[in-house]
């Protein structure tokens, strides 16, 4: 079954009106172009596999691409919520796009739920009741691999990110746990792929590590070129930095490097074992970080609306709060601000066959929560 068979199980809400209770219309806002392509590919790709394979037939997906552009994404959330009236908002991959969708959305009484973006603002003063983050918020793996940094020994590390919400929340939490000092610090351009001259401030810097958080399409330049410096001090990044997709385009450059992920292809459990195998026959690749995450936010939805009807916000709400529903990850938990309260591993690049993927080699943090929610008052 292709993307579109799947779009249209899960799509028939109108020929089978009446066979189930009201279901809903969910609004899938992500970057299907440009180099961020592949992040929102595997979130709609995760999460449509969950659909279908829900067997409900009154859950509507509206599918639209942001472009990586915040006024575009803007656009689309206004469209949807005002002409296509959908019930829940999703998909938004970049932090900087969540800032300017999600504040507006929960105003006008729209659930919105993350599979990606987790922008400290969101998680802190800025809560909200319809406002779910079914990954992470941004800080928490960064925190992991500040944590692994230190315990690895390394004294000196120079840190780099793009220059927007995620970025400084990304190098403020690996700041939060890393109890070394920092040889240099840098904000690039986001959507940049050139870096000799970060390269070369990190040369000259007298480090002993790197680390740094360059999601898709920058990640895979950086590394291609770190690679080729001759450099040669050890690397350490998030997940995002060093997933499934971005491996196969890095190759033999990203083999060793301990990255930190909420979620791991070989996380030994049932859900994640069933998911994996099938989304691998489904779309003839292995699931990404995002994928997961994308087939989790389906999972929280489709077990809200199993014992509510999103009609009865408040209902539908705790719902949501419960997070009755077996995870890829295991354990999952919401904390007091609706962001993860889970457990955070290390992983090293390795290569199967002629694939490059990660292991776990040591849980990282365990069952995590973020500093924001102290100053969150839902």
């Amino acid at each position: 079954m292709k993307l579109k068979q799947l779009a249209l199980a899960a799509c028939t809400a109108l020929v089978a009106a009446g066979a189930q209770a009201e279901g809903l219309k969910v609004g899938m806002i992500t970057t299907l172009s440009g180099g961020g392509a592949g992040l929102g590919i595997d979130v709609r790709d995760g999460f449509m596999l969950a659909i279908a394979q829900s067997g409900r037939t009154d859950i509507e997906v509206v599918i639209e691409d942001d472009q990586q552009k915040p006024d575009i994404a803007v656009q689309l959330a206004d469209r949807m919520i005002q002409s296509e009236k959908v019930d829940v908002l999703t998909g938004i991959i970049w932090s900087n796009l969540a800032m300017a969708v999600v504040p507006s959305a929960v105003a006008q009484g729209k659930f919105y739920l993350s599979p990606n973006a987790g922008p400290s603002a969101l998680a802190g003063e800025r809560c909200h009741p319809l406002y779910f983050n079914v990954a992470w918020q941004n800080d928490t793996l960064h925190e992991a691999a500040g944590a692994y940094a230190a315990s690895a020994g390394y004294k000196n590390a120079f840190i780099l990110a793009p220059n927007y919400p995620a970025g400084t929340d990304a190098l403020t939490g690996f700041k939060r746990l890393f109890t070394g000092n920092l040889a240099g610090e840098i904000y690039t351009k986001l959507g940049q792929t050139d870096y000799a001259g970060e390269i070369a401030q990190i040369r000259a810097s007298g480090a002993d590590s790197v680390y740094f958080f360059l999601p898709g399409g920058m990640g895979i330049s950086f590394l291609k070129q770190y690679a080729d410096s001759g450099v040669n001090l050890p690397v350490v990044g998030p997940a995002f930095s060093f997933d499934q997709g971005i491996l196969q385009a890095v190759g033999d450059a990203a083999l060793g490097v301990r990255n930190t992920a909420q979620w791991s292809k070989d996380l030994d459990n049932p859900v994640n074992a069933a998911f994996v195998e099938s989304f691998q026959a489904q779309y003839g690749r292995l699931p990404s970080l995002y994928a997961s995450q994308g087939f989790d936010t389906a999972l929280l939805l489709i077990s809200a609306l199993e014992s509510a009807d999103v009609g009865d916000q408040d209902a539908f709400r705790k719902a949501l709060e419960a997070a009755d529903f077996a995870s890829t990850r295991g354990d999952f938990a919401f904390g007091a601000n609706h962001h993860p309260i889970q457990d955070i591993y290390v992983r090293e690049v390795i290569k199967e066959g002629d694939i490059y993927t990660n292991k776990i080699v040591s849980l990282g943090l365990e069952d995590h929560g973020d500093v924001y929610a102290q100053n969150c008052k839902m």
